[in-house]
């Protein structure tokens, strides 16, 4: 499979490629955590989501000279467009936020609607950014609209930020230990009751999908 890096891709409009449309509220917001592993488990996982998904948030473990190029790898596969984060985007249906590796991400509340914020502050959990900062923020600014999904890794980064994010009414899912690369957060996460549903990786999306639009 090419790799090959599409100029154009990168100013797509944060619009649906379906739809050509962007809607005009947003009721759900979806963030995601993973390290040890997540590369190939974040593909998989977006493999699943369609052109118009809510926006989506996602924090990967990685050094700062990767993440841009992994950004514009998965927008090559992916139906919704994906983007490594800069700062300041407000939140767009069909769209996927990746944070940096020099900066925490995290949400914030505008008069417009939801958008992306970067700190340079300290590592969290040893990690910058961390997991648990962007749950965190979850937790605080979207509430029971927001939708947590912590995948393999190792140690317990955003553990405590998914349990956050089920105490304010959020829906949260784990990866379960068979299909994890290392089981250490969602392991972590799981041990003290932040996951509400642990699913396999090949159906997560799908699980995710079906909270969202119930049948």
């Amino acid at each position: 499979m090419s790799w090959r890096k599409s100029t154009g891709d990168m100013n797509k409009p944060p619009v649906s490629k379906k739809t050509n449309r962007l809607p005009s509220i947003i009721s759900r917001v979806i963030f995601v955590g993973s390290s040890t592993g997540g590369t190939e488990a974040l593909k998989t996982f977006l493999l699943g989501f369609p052109a118009n998904c809510p926006p989506t948030l996602i924090v990967q473990h990685m050094p700062e000279a990767f993440t841009g190029t992994f950004a514009a790898r998965l927008n090559e596969l992916c139906k919704p467009r994906v983007i490594e984060a800069q700062g300041g985007e407000m939140l767009a249906p069909g769209t996927v936020y990746l944070s940096p590796g020099h900066s925490h991400m995290q949400v914030r509340k505008t008069s417009a609607g939801y958008a992306t914020e970067l700190l340079k502050t300290p590592p969290f959990n040893c990690h910058r950014p961390s997991v648990d900062i962007l749950f965190d923020s979850a937790a605080k600014v979207v509430g029971r609209n927001a939708l947590g999904v912590i995948l393999t890794g190792m140690g317990k980064d955003g553990a405590n930020g998914l349990l956050h994010m089920r105490q304010a009414g959020a829906r949260t899912f784990g990866q379960d230990e068979a299909s994890c690369v290392v089981y250490g957060m969602p392991r972590e996460a799981a041990r003290i009751g932040a996951v509400e549903e642990v699913a396999s990786l090949d159906v997560l999306a799908q699980r995710v999908f079906a909270v969202i639009h119930p049948a």
